[in-house]
């Protein structure tokens, strides 16, 4: 990573909150970490969000938190903390003091208005300075909700508020914006015009290889106890609640197989009542949701096949992560995938959960079909995957 520039870098990190992660937090933790060895990195974020960047251990003499104190406001509920962060973000974009010169990276960790309003306002006060905006899901059509072809749960009213929240931005993005982040080809014909111009970046997504290389030194190959494994936010996308159904089957087949879902998110109770009323409770574990670290690599070194069940998804990182364990994947045919997963996952056809539990069947009952794709996707994970590659390959776009 040369030092061409005296760069300064402000992240707005308005949308971090909660246990969990998303996949535009992740990427912005990780570029903040590799970023801030070169560079000064001042973050933007709120109470919960300071807490989610500590967690994950962003830290060092280059690193400087701006907190926005809105966690009086999360005591009236969802939509007024909403909007809290929003104008406070707004209000400390009218009010900041920086340097305008392109040397002044404005980073938006997510397209949401917390992040997105605050760069365009940067951009329209400093207009020399530079302004990467993200948009790592475009959000589905709310008449079809979130599904590629077809689905029995697809969850229309939150794919309108997603996409009601997304439509203002993108015209913002397409004007003001030097450069725009996306997460695949497809996404990147959003931004046609940017494309042409080499402003819009494609930003696989990527995992610690040299941490969970350590670890897997450290404690070597564990006996499997885990038949399948899923890891992800449970949300209306990650076709975590039709799992249940497909874990089902898989055990109408083998009566002893056992799944670990790692995460949390709005459907949790759904994914409880659902594993017990499928009676499912002795072979379905829920951890919740688990940083990054021996509790989680453990799982992954102890399951055999990772699941990556979305409906609708612009990539998905879960079950990369697993991958660099070894385990291969089972995931739907999704457009995004030829992008992120090319190798070492079987694609199913969409909505088919029966063509997807016989996948976990296949792998499970054919030791050489399991070691090819096993093998494929270690070698995958193992050539270009790592977030110090990721977070060069941007800064080489932005600061050439």
């Amino acid at each position: 990573m040369e030092k061409s520039k005296n760069l300064a870098f402000i992240i707005m990190a308005m949308t971090a909150q909660g246990e969990g992660i998303s996949g535009c937090d992740r990427i912005a933790i990780e570029f903040c970490k590799r970023w801030s060895k070169k560079y000064p990195v001042t973050i933007v974020l709120w109470q919960e969000g300071l807490a989610m960047y500590q967690r994950h251990k962003v830290q060092g003499s280059n690193i400087r938190f701006m907190t926005v104190n809105i966690k009086p406001w999360k005591k009236l509920g969802f939509f007024v903390n909403y909007m809290a962060t929003i104008l406070s973000a707004c209000v400390f974009a009218l009010h900041a003091k920086i340097k305008n010169d392109s040397s002044t990276i404005v980073y938006s960790a997510s397209e949401f208005w917390m992040d997105s309003l605050p760069g365009v306002i940067l951009k329209l006060r400093f207009p020399k300075i530079t302004w990467v905006a993200t948009w790592f899901q475009t959000a589905p059509n709310p008449l079809k909700g979130f599904k590629e072809g077809e689905r029995v749960l697809s969850y229309r009213l939150h794919a309108l508020v997603y996409w009601l929240v997304q439509l203002p931005v993108k015209p913002l993005i397409k004007k003001w914006a030097d450069f725009v982040l996306v997460n695949n080809e497809e996404e990147r014909k959003q931004f046609l015009d940017m494309g042409k111009s080499k402003k819009a970046i494609v930003v696989l997504g990527a995992v610690n290889l040299k941490e969970i290389e350590s670890w897997k030194s450290k404690f070597g190959n564990l006996p499997k106890v885990y038949d399948g494994v899923f890891q992800g936010r449970f949300h209306p996308q990650k076709g975590v609640v039709e799992l249940i159904d497909i874990w089902k089957l898989v055990v109408k087949e083998r009566p002893g197989a056992k799944l670990a879902l790692i995460g949390d998110g709005p459907l949790m109770e759904n994914v409880k009542l659902k594993v017990q009323s499928a009676k499912l409770e002795k072979n379905i574990k829920l951890t919740g949701y688990l940083f990054d670290g021996e509790e989680k690599y453990k799982i992954f070194s102890q399951s055999k096949v990772v699941l990556h069940p979305s409906f609708y998804d612009s990539g998905g990182m879960a079950s990369l992560e697993a991958m660099a364990f070894g385990l291969p994947a089972v995931g739907f045919n999704l457009a995004s995938y030829k992008s992120y997963y090319p190798k070492g996952m079987v694609k199913v056809p969409l909505n088919n959960l029966s063509a997807f539990a016989k996948a976990i069947l296949n792998f499970l009952n054919d030791q050489k079909l399991y070691s090819k794709i096993a093998n494929q996707a270690k070698v995958m994970i193992s050539q270009n995957w790592s977030w110090d590659s990721r977070a060069e390959e941007v800064l080489n776009y932005i600061n050439h």
